[in-house]
């Protein structure tokens, strides 16, 4: 989250621009008719190629399968209509992880809002967020984190200030829980900068894990006991 986030998504090899060129010529599939927007509903467009973009990861749970042609094929256009919005196939897929973490967001602001009132009970609502969301969505998730999608800085029109900032919010919000369980008492941080950066890391792994190891025999109350540790919480 934030650069922690940001430099998490780099952890894809890089070769992510092969799924970004677009290029699946062999695909023969009839692209449906679709509606002309109207003059001035070109945002409307623009989100529907994100949402083709999310749907078709969301299927597939690989996001090679985004290609430039496909995505115009699910909207109903010609593909290069797409370039009136995004520059490249990068472009797509970076307003993809975007959404894709504005969701995350969302959905930790409500696992707090619906936790108790303190502090504690709040980062542990927003860890059990984190990894709920990773669960319920591992293709966004996955490509949020370690894609293949993740483009040459060079070669496309994604730079390294788009990366650096995915997941600030939710890094952020994660910040404040864990500083606001320090205030109260709950937490013996004294670093809560590095604290919150290995909370994260230790969700993000633990998410992982379960994602590709199923069978594995997880303690029912690992992630209780990975979040205690990691946040340093007091005992009571």
């Amino acid at each position: 989250m934030g650069a922690a986030m940001g430099t998490g998504a780099g952890t894809g090899t890089g070769t992510g621009t092969g799924a970004g060129t677009g290029d699946d010529a062999g695909d023969s599939a009839a692209t449906p008719v679709r509606v002309r927007n109207r003059r001035g509903e070109g945002d409307r467009l623009r989100q529907e190629i994100v949402t083709a973009a999310v749907a078709l990861l969301d299927e597939t749970g690989d996001e090679s399968a985004i290609t430039l042609r496909s995505v115009a094929r699910k909207v109903g256009i010609a593909a290069p209509s797409i370039y009136r919005h995004f520059a490249d196939q990068p472009a797509i897929m970076l307003a993809v992880v975007r959404n894709a973490f504005a969701e995350l967001d969302e959905q930790l602001r409500a696992a707090v809002d619906a936790a108790d009132d303190s502090p504690r009970a709040r980062l542990t609502a927003l860890c059990e967020g984190y990894l709920e969301f990773a669960e319920a969505h591992p293709g966004r998730y996955r490509t949020m984190f370690g894609g293949f999608w993740m483009p040459d800085a060079d070669a496309s029109s994604v730079t390294a200030e788009d990366l650096g900032a995915l997941g600030e919010a939710s890094m952020r919000r994660l910040g404040e829980a864990l500083q606001e369980c320090v205030a109260e008492g709950s937490s013996a941080s004294a670093d809560v900068a590095t604290d919150v950066v290995a909370l994260w890391l230790g969700l993000h792994g633990l998410a992982h894990q379960r994602a590709v190891a199923p069978s594995f025999p997880w303690p029912p109350n690992i992630a209780e006991r990975l979040i205690g540790t990691l946040a340093h919480f007091t005992e009571g």
